[in-house]
């Protein structure tokens, strides 16, 4: 409402409009009087997710002097040449804006290896697009394709930025049950009839994640068939998410879902160098796709972040020239820390469902007692000092989560070790 003026000679220029509250002002020192019914200024998409729980037990492990098992980046060394090979670019100031959509050197890299592990050929030049790493190439993917109500399915419990990713690109996120098996030894499993239902005429696109955050389940050749049959049939994209493509265990096959028949011109995948190279925070990540989709890409990565680091493009370029014996050692040192980690919870009371690619455990926690995931996370990092992650955190209805927590064990030995004796007061 306009405050009235002590000034009874008012001007034209100076006369408030009673339909324009927020141009009245304050008598006494002329300042804006806000209008008593401000406008709404958030966004309605923030209030369908939270922030990053796994970003936050970080903060909690900080603040508790805590040993972090719950976020999944390296507490050991990066490969030096890696290093070495970043440090070379910046000397040779190689600190300016890269190609918006990827380093020339890295993009070749990228194409070169996709043929090598995938057994297709990519054009590095209209197929591929390296982004600040393989979460901003997921969101940059998931606007790039989906409109207002646009359906996009994905399995649950998932990696917890795919159903913001959804809701943020004006989707609606359709959630799949993989359930965990009864015993250690077991895998998780889907139900086929479960994953048909959630595919309709409103399906844009699937989300798949394998090997699997926080699960450690890779999908097999037959469950990725049933699942290229439902996308050709309701004609869908698949989101691949292939992070951990090297880390995998006993001998279990990573299969790439583009390289299945009648894949090709209806997969994105996605990748980067966090994992497989021990370099979380270098944020460099690509998107590969059909040409169509790609330039759909490019244009919101452009003005989402305009580039991933230059010199760290060339280190990454490098990175994708290690030999092959590299990628098996990384795989054999990740089964040696798990299998390090898994006997300790077991021993204090977890149930384990065992990996079988990736660097994370998920465990239940039922034998404790405690009424939730949440609570029983609070006290571990607090009174016991070991950080893991929530299981709720990982489903739409936190109650699906509310009896598991997740470990991390990208760590060194001695990391894990410390772990092990603090977690063995959960026994006493």
């Amino acid at each position: 409402m306009p405050v009235p003026s002590t000034n009874r000679k008012k001007t034209k220029k100076s006369r408030q409009s009673p339909k324009s509250p927020l141009l009245a002002r304050n008598a006494e020192n002329g300042a804006p009087v806000p209008a008593p019914h401000g406008k709404h200024f958030l966004s309605d998409k923030v209030g369908h997710f939270t922030e990053s729980v796994i970003r936050e037990m970080t903060r909690q492990a900080l603040l508790h002097n805590a040993v972090n098992l719950a976020q999944g980046f390296p507490d050991f060394p990066a490969p030096a040449e890696i290093k070495q090979a970043a440090q070379q670019a910046v000397a040779a100031d190689v600190n300016q804006y890269a190609i918006t959509w990827g380093a020339k050197n890295l993009r070749n890299a990228i194409a070169r290896q996709v043929g090598v592990w995938q057994r297709i050929t990519v054009d590095p030049e209209k197929e591929i697009t390296v982004c600040c790493g393989s979460t901003e190439a997921m969101i940059s993917t998931l606007l790039a394709v989906c409109n207002a109500g646009d359906e996009v399915v994905i399995f649950e419990p998932f990696y917890e930025n795919y159903g913001p990713d959804s809701v943020l690109s004006g989707a609606k996120p359709k959630f799949v049950k993989i359930r965990p098996p009864a015993a250690d030894g077991g895998e998780w499993t889907f139900d086929e009839k479960e994953l048909r239902r959630a595919f309709d005429k409103n399906t844009k696109a699937i989300v798949l994640n394998t090997p699997n955050n926080p699960t450690g389940k890779v999908f097999t050749r037959s469950e990725l068939e049933l699942i290229r049959d439902l996308c050709v049939e309701f004609d869908v994209l698949a989101i691949t998410d292939e992070i951990y493509e090297h880390i995998l265990y006993e001998g279990t096959e990573h299969i790439s879902m583009v390289s299945l028949d009648g894949m090709r011109e209806r997969t994105v995948t996605i990748n980067g160098m966090s994992k497989t190279y021990s370099v979380t925070g270098w944020r460099v990540g690509w998107a590969v796709a059909p040409e169509k989709i790609t330039n759909a890409i490019r244009k919101v990565h452009d003005f989402l972040t305009v580039g991933a680091p230059a010199p760290l493009q060339e280190a990454g370029a490098a990175a994708l020239s290690m030999p092959t014996e590299y990628y098996a050692k990384l795989a054999e040192g990740y089964r040696v820390r798990r299998d390090h980690l898994m006997p300790a919870l077991t021993a204090a009371g977890f149930q384990c469902f065992r990996p079988r690619g990736a660097y994370y455990v998920m465990t239940d926690i039922s034998a404790f007692g405690f009424k939730d995931d949440v609570s029983f996370a609070k006290y571990l990092v607090q009174e016991i000092g070991v950080a893991c992650v929530p299981g709720s955190s990982f489903y739409r209805d936190p109650r699906d989560g509310a009896k598991q927590v997740r470990f991390a064990f990208c760590k060194k030995p001695e990391t894990l070790d410390e772990a092990a004796r603090r977690l063995a007061k959960l026994a006493r």
